[in-house]
């Protein structure tokens, strides 16, 4: 933000930064008893795919950039994962989670690339 570094403008840290929001959106549907599994999983997360982006980006060395990279890929299946769960305690609808399930796949995908 105030450094104005290249990863601002990559894709997969523009889908990641949308991917949190819409998480963090999703949360408030989650119910209470929730709040310290879920809901705290979900947030925690979210950001660490924002976050280990940022950090990989930040790496000279090829190794550890894509260290960091598989780190924020596993935090997206973690993602996938505890939307499947509210999916199946029917805490959210699955008609309810397009749009964060299609950025789950589209930062999956972007992050699998850099992988490669």
């Amino acid at each position: 933000m105030f450094l104005d570094l290249n990863h601002y403008k990559l894709d997969v840290y523009k889908s990641a930064r949308e991917l949190r929001f819409e998480c963090y959106q999703m949360l408030s549907r989650l119910p209470d008893s929730e709040r310290f599994n879920l809901t705290d999983q979900i947030r925690r997360a979210s950001t660490s795919v924002v976050l280990n982006i940022t950090e990989g980006c930040s790496r000279k060395s090829e190794t550890e950039r894509k260290r960091y990279f598989e780190i924020a890929r596993g935090s997206v299946i973690e993602l996938d994962s505890c939307f499947d769960i509210a999916i199946e305690c029917k805490y959210i609808e699955r008609e309810n989670l397009e749009k964060t399930g299609k950025l789950i796949k589209t930062t999956f995908i972007l992050l699998s690339g850099m992988l490669k």
